[in-house]
């Protein structure tokens, strides 16, 4: 393959002694050229095969425009650690490319991808981050078309001057970007902290959308649910097994012969029984739309867009068809705003027959996956008006993605947030709602992998990102099932998924044991709820990611630079520096179970309390973790205060009105913050009226307090809260409650000692007033 791009991309495979030769030997020729009085003549280039037209396989590129490509080169001293760029199945921190293929940016629907490999998978952002003790900057490379880019990692000579006088070496990483067209448009982001970066780059691509909050709960997925009666049956499974559940999903099965916004009338003869089945349980359904359309004069969809012209053309301005699911299909063309104002009308309820309001949207094969066409997409000739699909292939999933999201805001008379799931991503697709990894496969490795891949992710703003749970392809043990659960808890998109040629994996289908710890490790994702709330809340408002790697709050500990396989999850943003909540090292290896695991806590003069037995650990150290099979290593981080619902139900909106607990993690100072957020869960109103709750609490001098941080907003709430857990305290004499009208009475408490855990027990107090609560 690298041959072959050679031939239309300036390369790297050239050694420095080369290019010094090539250098030399155009000097001498320039000066044998040129003679006084002589007029000057450039020689004429020699066309190199694939210059002007390019066979792959049994494809042709007719190149209309001729030979192009653009490049430029970086250089950053100091730096050895630089990330981004995804989507690769790859380690975090990018690899030195010297020697070997660059890592690939071109959105292409991969059959079982390979793990420690920089080919192209599914998105594309071309963002990457470098970081030293100093500095954190950004460089974007705005390009839709097919981009590589070389790493290259070493050191270099720098003379010292002064009181001092000689050589030393020091770090530096260079970067080739190479676009096959385009225009040179780079954005260069200084920082120079890490959330500086965030902020930067947010600014020009746009922050995380806010997604509606039953998304943020446990999804159940498989290629495909048969029918009706099949997903009734899988929803009363759950219930029977007291496993908390938001969405079911269909995928292309359910439609009338891969006729997307259709249902196949003999599985599915009455979809808004079905929904309204799961709607009487306050749960929600996920139906497949992908922009390949059935080339056929019966389908409403097809005929309507080839009779507005909203089809991509082939080079010969012709219709461009390729083949994928339904068989011959039409492509439309997303670039076009009138294409996608159409598209969007088509999930009104009176168009998209059968839906109703808790039916979402699921977009894949958006690269655009052509099963017939070059690497299983499209031909790079074909047209979008003037534009050749060349020039902006890595945009296409990302306006397949807006056009969905606002047909979804739409339907509701734009009152509605929206959610839309895309395989396919580019630059700012974080505004249209989530990704996931693709088609993993039910190995370990993929497990493993998962956690770097969410983290470049949101390193590049695509903060709503998971993998799927138990993997896509092939069949998982239950060990491996139960481990994936675990791990999916603590991730941002939690869904469960499977290939059709695989047995069914319900929850409950391995054994009482298995069941059982697959139901906690989802009903702790449940309690767990309004703290991945507030934060999606943060990410929208400020474009900081909400899983991070452990070097975005500990940006000078070098310890953590390389850190892959542990994360924090998110932040509370203080008045001053940001206060890291979390940090998760999944059990991502059947040996662990026997041997253990590492966790390094960061964070010199810190305290770290394991979640579930709230022993206390200092930071800055590797902490050893013995493992049984309902081990999920979890630490909050002294002087934070997490939210929790401890009150699971069967899904997340039958929780509305729950009450909170409080679990207050005091530093070696004994103090901690955290912050509360509630709204309706669901529509814009937080945004449009106002309709939210904002407030800070806060442990200081023995008292903890809750405060206003929007005081011009408003939600009523019924929610109060029922335990407030202190971890590291002291044993009290007396706990007394100050509410907002000033009265003052006791409250209830018990001291454990061994763990000093102090729990106060019902201070009955609203979630959205003011009060304290004394120890004295």
């Amino acid at each position: 393959m690298w041959d072959k791009i050679k031939s239309v991309f300036s390369s790297k495979s050239q050694t420095d002694t080369e290019e010094a030769g090539e250098k030399e030997d155009t000097e001498k020729h320039d000066k044998e050229k040129v003679s006084e009085g002589e007029e000057e003549e450039a020689e004429e280039e020699v066309d190199q095969p694939g210059m002007w037209e390019e066979t792959f396989k049994t494809h042709a590129d007719t190149k209309p425009n001729g030979p192009s490509s653009i490049s430029l080169d970086f250089s950053l001293p100091g730096v050895e650690h630089v990330y981004g760029i995804p989507e690769h199945a790859d380690g975090l921190k990018l690899k030195n490319t010297d020697g070997g293929d660059p890592y690939r940016l071109y959105n292409l629907d991969v059959f079982q991808y390979e793990l420690f490999n920089p080919m192209a998978l599914y998105g594309a952002v071309p963002v990457l981050l470098s970081h030293n003790t100093h500095r954190t900057m950004g460089l974007f490379w705005l390009n839709a078309a097919e981009t590589w880019v070389d790493v290259s990692s070493g050191q270099v000579g720098v003379c010292v001057t002064g009181s001092h006088t000689g050589s030393s070496e020091v770090p530096q990483t260079d970067v080739r970007w190479i676009s096959e067209s385009g225009i040179i448009d780079v954005f260069i982001m200084l920082g120079p902290r890490p959330n500086d970066v965030f902020t930067q780059y947010s600014s020009l691509t746009g922050t995380q959308a806010f997604p509606p909050l039953s998304s943020l709960a446990y999804h159940q997925c498989r290629w495909n649910y048969n029918d009706q009666e099949d997903v009734s049956a899988v929803d009363q499974g759950f219930d029977e097994h007291d496993i908390p559940y938001d969405f079911i999903w269909l995928d292309i099965e359910h439609t009338d012969g891969k006729r997307y916004f259709t249902w196949d009338n003999n599985k599915f003869p009455q979809p808004k029984d079905m929904l309204q089945g799961l709607l009487d349980k306050r749960r929600k359904m996920v139906t497949i739309v992908d922009p390949h359309i059935k080339v056929d004069s019966s389908y409403k969809i097809h005929t309507e867009i080839r009779s507005r012209g909203y089809y991509i053309k082939n080079k010969d301005g012709g219709d461009y068809e390729g083949w994928c699911w339904p068989g011959n299909a039409g492509y439309p063309d997303f670039t076009n705003p009138e294409m996608r104002k159409w598209w969007a009308s088509m999930f009104a309820y009176d168009q998209y027959e059968g839906s109703m309001e808790n039916l979402y949207t699921w977009n894949d094969m958006n690269e655009p996956s052509v099963f017939n066409g070059p690497e299983v997409t499209m031909h790079k000739d074909a047209l979008h008006g003037p534009w050749e699909h060349r020039d902006i292939h890595n945009l296409y999933g990302f306006y397949v993605q807006m056009a969905t999201a606002e047909g979804q805001i739409q339907r509701s008379g734009g009152l509605e947030r929206p959610f839309v799931l895309t395989r396919a991503f580019f630059a700012g697709s974080q505004r249209y709602g989530a990704v996931w990894t693709g088609d993993n496969a039910a190995e370990w490795g993929h497990l493993k992998m998962s956690i770097p891949m969410c983290l470049s992710l949101g390193l590049v703003g695509i903060s709503f990102c998971g993998a799927d749970v138990g993997g896509f392809f092939k069949t998982p043990s239950a060990e491996l099932l139960v481990r994936w659960y675990q791990a999916g808890a603590y991730q941002p998109f939690f869904r469960a998924h499977a290939h059709l040629d695989t047995p069914r994996r319900e929850p409950w289908l391995f054994g009482p044991d298995n069941t059982a710890l697959i139901r906690e490790a989802v009903r702790q994702r449940y309690t767990l709820l309004p703290y991945w709330y507030l934060q999606f809340y943060h990410a929208q408002r400020t474009g900081q990611p909400v899983m991070r790697p452990l070097w975005v709050e500990y940006p000078e500990d070098i310890a953590t630079f390389s850190i892959d396989n542990e994360f924090l999850i998110a932040l509370q943003p203080g008045e001053d520096d940001a206060l890291p909540q979390a940090t998760s090292p999944p059990v991502c290896s059947s040996d662990e179970r026997s041997s253990g695991v590492t966790a390094y806590l960061p964070g010199n003069g810190e305290v770290w309390y394991d979640v579930h037995t709230f022993q206390r650990h200092d930071g800055a150290q590797n902490l050893s973790i013995p493992v049984t099979m309902s081990s999920i290593p979890v630490f909050q981080r002294g002087g934070s205060i997490i939210c929790r619902k401890n009150r699971v139900r069967r899904s997340s909106s039958c929780m509305e009105n729950d009450p909170y607990t409080l679990y207050v993690a005091l530093d070696s100072q004994g103090n901690a913050e955290g912050e509360i957020y509630i709204d309706d869960g669901h529509t814009f109103k937080h945004k449009t009226d106002k309709q939210f709750i904002h407030r800070r609490l806060s442990f200081t001098a023995n008292s903890l307090s809750s405060s206003d941080l929007s005081p011009d907003s408003q939600f009523p709430t019924a929610s109060w809260v029922e335990q407030v857990n202190i971890l590291g305290a002291q044993k009290p004499d007396a706990v007394t409650l100050t509410a907002t009208d000033g009265g003052e009475s006791s409250v209830e408490f018990e001291f454990d000692p061994d763990t000093a855990v102090l729990t106060l027990r019902k201070p009955g107090v609203n979630a959205g007033v003011n009060w304290t609560l004394h120890l004295r």
